[in-house]
């Protein structure tokens, strides 16, 4: 496992993902894999086995698109209200250990952070309501604003032309190999996999990034004047 703590002096710009990086992905995966299907089967009478076929096939027809991330999609699509039912399980929301003493330390740095995720704006919306890190944070940008998912090549330069940041000098922190993969090839100068998105699962292998089991594994972010680094 390659876990290499970021050179720091060398980084003016961090993006964080929030579902799985920031935030434990369980409660994505328990609403997707469980909430959704139970209530497809409640709905249209089908039992639990066949209802959950049924929904994890819509889903794949839609991986690795914007449409994927879509709350009003998906409630077309399968027939029920997705926002309604988040509100149901909203209490599986919880932040990652160490995150928030690596926010705290990130923004005494001085550095500009910038919350880039797939998630569609009513759960951002509905995230952010319910933990901390929003305190942190010098914007939240949704695919959804930007009009391609992060795992597409198209994401990149559009998110480039709207920050006007150095990709070189800036830094991706994810838990999806796809979305680091595009950015790497975009030019993002560091690049850093969450290895445990769901603490309720066992770590993900890898894809020969470098790793992050905790934020720990980040280093410690050193006071930045806002000149050119090192």
């Amino acid at each position: 496992m390659n876990r290499i703590p970021l050179p720091w002096s060398r980084i003016q710009t961090v993006l964080l993902d929030m579902d799985g990086t920031l935030l434990d992905l369980h409660f994505d995966d328990h609403f997707f894999r469980q909430t959704v299907p139970q209530a497809y089967a409640v709905k249209f009478g089908v039992d639990f086995d066949c209802a959950w076929q049924q929904v994890i096939s819509a889903y794949h027809e839609q991986q690795g698109t914007l449409a994927w991330y879509d709350l009003d999609h998906w409630s077309q699509r399968l027939g029920l209200d997705i926002p309604l039912l988040k509100e149901q399980v909203a209490h599986l929301i919880r932040v990652h250990p160490y995150v928030l003493p690596f926010l705290e330390a990130l923004q005494a740095s001085g550095r500009p952070v910038h919350l880039v995720t797939n998630a569609h704006p009513y759960s951002l919306e509905m995230k952010l309501a319910r933990t901390p890190i929003g305190a942190y944070l010098t914007s939240a940008i949704t695919s959804h604003e930007v009009g391609w998912a992060k795992e597409q090549a198209e994401f990149w330069p559009a998110l480039q032309a709207r920050l006007g940041v150095d990709p070189v000098t800036t830094v991706l922190v994810d838990d999806s190999e796809p979305v680091l993969t595009a950015a790497r090839n975009y030019g993002l100068g560091h690049v850093r996999q969450v290895l445990l998105p769901n603490s309720s699962s066992p770590p993900n292998p890898g894809g020969g990034f470098p790793a992050v089991m905790d934020f720990r594994d980040l280093g410690v972010p050193v006071e930045w004047s806002g000149d050119e680094v090192a």
